[in-house]
């Protein structure tokens, strides 16, 4: 990150402490004239100041207050794409405004109060004007936590609504990564932070490690309930006939890098892919001109033809064919064993997540690929990493991917945006995940991680302190510290692949539990080797935490 962003940032925190306070003067003396409206029952404003397709947990608890009978209305920014099932549900999107482009060339002390007044305006105009009847339920994340948490301690004062924090990080953390924990603003931000988001109606945590911190630390009142992250019911294993499918339709982003050209097996789309086939072999075009039988499109009498020139050389890319077969040597979409193995990497292109220890790692498996293969044995796989997310690190990152990998024969790397529904599909056709989230308070835990598990997909993780609540060694998962150690796990899991002993081992135990659940209406838990693994759906895991919460008839 420049200097000038890291000013530029700062710079905005401070003018935002100063309208904050300036906000919260001017609310107090509003709060006295300002009549309170009775608050519309089984109602919630969700707040995510962010893009609202990029917050997958906020999405499934709108899509669970609506499914229990709540007026939902969710508060953010537009831009990716929501999950599907939240687009046909009886959600109100309310999109904030972004600031318009000819401010942004303003200078910074013209332009960054105008940002922050925009953004705390429309907050409040939202929660304040355009929601008429108050909501039953304030839902927000986070972080951020400047300015959302003051916001919504005002919002709740004025209209008498409940708050729920959904405490996803810490806020400061964050904020100390890119100035240090002993800089002057790190220590107003966290000020802030435990000022307005010590107390409210609930507070909802990630994990446990970070419950008992803020509890000890921050003296939190109201109720206090740890809500695991968990992927939505509809997350699984894929099947043959799903890989096919999802790789016919994901043919133009995967064949787009040069470094995939030659690389992948051979194929012909749709009846074959680099990774799966519906004929017993793959079919390719001869490389001489040949004779051909084809039918009279007038009479359909079969003539011979001349012999053709090579005219397939203009249309076919390197790793195809369009020879199709007989009907009768169609079949059902089944996984090549010449396939290379698939592992899949999600992350937002942060600093908190180091993107160098996987290149380090995959620099160590291609060396390891050319000293185990030579002389014409195949101990380890090629070995595809595909990489999906977007962030400000990520083009360089893959440039510096680009350059080793144009001398590499074993492993290529590319990055790919999914649209919602493919994102788990994916998930569900890999072979291995690798997760390097570090956490800048090591009391969270990584969503993409979740995901994985919901698809069956065991994964690889960086180890930081909290992760032992959702990766259990050997079980769904193995845990490095370094590239090397990455490294040496790739190699272990892949030796054979497909029919790597350990990694199958891994799938069996961790797709077993991804899908027990869809067939039961409780958590699962698995004793291996005195270590046991809890699993449940979202579905399961917010009806049994956030139900008594908000709908206190229940307990009656």
């Amino acid at each position: 990150m420049t200097s000038t962003t890291t000013s530029f940032r700062v710079g905005e925190f401070v003018v935002a402490c100063i309208l904050l306070w300036l906000s919260w003067k001017f609310l107090r003396l509003y709060l006295f004239f300002y009549p309170r409206d009775q608050h519309s029952l089984r109602s919630v404003a969700i707040l995510v100041l962010g893009d609202i397709g990029r917050s997958p947990r906020m999405m499934y608890h709108a899509e669970s207050f609506v499914e229990n009978g709540f007026e939902t209305n969710i508060i953010g920014y537009s831009g990716s794409t929501p999950i599907p099932s939240l687009q046909r549900l009886a959600v109100d999107f309310r999109y904030l405004p972004q600031l318009p482009t000819y401010f942004r060339r303003l200078p910074f002390i013209f332009l960054a109060p105008i940002k922050i007044l925009l953004q705390v305006a429309s907050v409040l105009l939202e929660l304040l004007v355009r929601i008429p009847k108050p909501p039953e339920f304030i839902l927000v994340q986070n972080p951020p936590s400047i300015p959302t948490l003051a916001i919504v301690y005002l919002v709740g004062r004025i209209r008498g609504c409940k708050v729920i924090i959904d405490w996803h990080n810490l806020g400061y953390s964050i904020l100390a990564i890119k100035l240090g924990p002993d800089h002057l603003f790190v220590k107003i931000a966290k000020w802030v932070e435990a000022t307005f988001g010590r107390s409210a109606y609930a507070h909802l945590f990630v994990t446990q490690a970070m419950c008992d911190f803020l509890v000890k630390e921050w003296d939190l009142q109201g109720h206090k309930v740890v809500l695991h992250d968990r992927p939505p019911r509809h997350f699984h294993r894929c099947s043959p006939q799903e890989v096919h499918d999802l790789f016919v339709k994901l043919r133009p982003s995967i064949t787009a890098p040069k470094s995939l050209t030659g690389w992948l097996p051979s194929s012909s789309m749709p009846y074959s892919t680099p990774f799966t086939d519906t004929t017993p072999q793959i079919r390719t075009l001869p490389e001489k001109p040949i004779d051909v039988s084809l039918p009279s499109l007038t009479s359909g009498v079969p003539f011979k033809s001349k012999a053709l020139k090579p005219f397939h050389a203009t249309i076919r890319t390197p790793t195809e064919s369009f020879d199709a077969p007989r009907y009768s040597e169609i079949h059902s979409p089944r996984l090549r064993r010449d396939r290379p193995a698939v592992v899949v990497s999600s992350t937002s292109w942060t600093p908190d997540e180091d993107f160098s220890i996987l290149r380090e790692a995959l620099k160590i498996y291609e060396t390891r690929a050319k000293e185990l293969n030579c002389g014409g044995s195949k101990v380890l796989p090629k070995l595809l990493v595909v990489v999906t997310g977007k962030g400000e690190l990520r083009e360089g990152y893959m440039q510096s991917m680009e350059k080793l990998q144009r001398g590499w024969e074993w492993v290529r790397c590319v990055s790919l945006w999914l649209e919602p529904e493919d994102y788990p599909l994916l998930l569900g056709s890999a072979d291995l995940g690798v997760s390097l989230h570090s956490s800048s308070s090591a009391l969270d835990l990584p969503m993409k991680i979740v995901d994985m598990f919901g698809c069956g997909l065991p994964v690889c993780a960086l180890k930081f302190k909290c992760l032992d609540e959702l990766v259990k060694e050997g079980i769904n998962g193995l845990v490095f510290e370094d590239p090397a150690q990455l490294a040496q796990q790739l190699e272990s899991l892949l030796t054979n692949f497909p029919s790597s002993t350990k990694l199958s081992s891994l799938l069996q135990k961790t797709s077993k539990h991804s899908t027990s659940y869809i067939h039961a209406p409780h958590d699962h838990a698995e004793q291996v080797s005195n270590v046991e693994w809890e699993w449940s759906s979202w579905d399961e895991n917010w009806g049994r935490v956030m139900r008594p919460l908000i709908l206190r008839d229940l307990q009656r």
